[in-house]
């Protein structure tokens, strides 16, 4: 007999994790099923979770598996998730060992995925001193010769929020034109200088930037950096058979308490807005989002 959960919350990051620890403590039976493969994990840190600033991720998944183990009603899952399936009664997820679970709500927290430019190198500094988020990784960056590399032409709001740590800045748009004219003179005139060439390699030792090497074959020394993604992706395969709406970003449309088009289907984290991507939004989320799940479970049980 397979058992049905008040909800299956799909993915383990904090969005999933938080949304638990408050159905857990409203009585309700919940399965989470994540597999153990964070979109962090190349952090060393995770910083600006107060109590939590720079506590490792894999601790803090640890103190979240924890503390979700006091309450008797959670369940926690080692799985790859495969399929999830609109029932009558509510949902069938199918893992890929084939265990079969049912849930009368689901949440789905598997986050989002970045695609970076191709550029040697870049994943042996990723994490370590290449990064992406400077509220997340600024503070240890402070002062030092960065690098900025990206195409979008948001670059320059990125540029200038950046400049807050390090005044050290050169910007390198990766051989695309995404600067004005204005902009351009507005950066330069904060001694900020700008490469449009091609990045084609990072250089250094044991996730240590220490050159960028360009197409040319010009090296400037830096000590670390912020690389924009080119996209970001949401992770949103396992819902594609259900036809969920999505908004133009890729990401699911919900309502403030993570409804999608989908009744009886919910998103949280960063699979239902992709920024400010910061571990406090996803927890926050989660939890406000199981609230939501309780309220409706309660007007249904009435």
């Amino acid at each position: 007999m397979i058992l049905m959960y008040d909800c299956i919350i799909i993915g383990g990051g904090p969005a999933g994790l938080n949304a638990a620890l408050v159905l857990g403590r409203a009585r309700r039976s919940v399965a989470i099923i994540d597999n153990n493969k964070p979109r962090n994990a190349v952090t060393h840190a995770s910083h600006g979770f107060i109590t939590r600033d720079g506590v490792k991720p894999s601790e803090f998944r640890s103190i979240a598996a924890e503390e979700l183990s006091h309450y008797p009603s959670i369940n926690q899952f080692q799985a790859e998730v495969v399929s999830i399936e609109k029932t009558h009664t509510g949902f069938t997820v199918v893992d890929s060992s084939g265990q079969t679970y049912e849930a009368k709500k689901i949440v789905l927290a598997t986050g989002v995925s970045e695609v970076f430019q191709e550029i040697e190198g870049f994943y042996s500094y990723y994490g370590k001193s290449l990064f992406v988020c400077p509220y997340c990784d600024g503070w240890e960056q402070r002062d030092q010769p960065l690098i900025i590399v990206s195409e979008s032409p948001h670059v320059f709001h990125y540029t200038k929020t950046i400049y807050n740590w390090s005044k050290d800045l050169i910007v390198c748009t990766n051989g695309h034109t995404v600067l004005s004219d204005e902009q351009k003179e507005k950066l330069e005139s904060k001694g900020i200088k700008i490469i449009e060439q091609p990045v084609t390699s990072f250089l250094g030792t044991d996730g240590q930037l220490e050159k960028v090497r360009f197409a040319d074959g010009m090296e400037i020394n830096r000590s670390g950096g912020f690389v924009m993604p080119k996209k970001i992706i949401a992770n949103l395969q396992l819902v594609e058979n259900l036809g969920c709406e999505t908004e133009e970003s890729g990401i699911l449309k919900t309502d403030d308490f993570g409804r999608t088009s989908i009744k009886g289907l919910y998103a949280s984290g960063d699979a239902s807005y992709v920024n400010p991507s910061q571990l406090i939004f996803a927890a926050a989320d989660g939890s406000k989002i199981a609230a939501g799940i309780n309220m409706d479970l309660i007007e249904e049980e009435f």
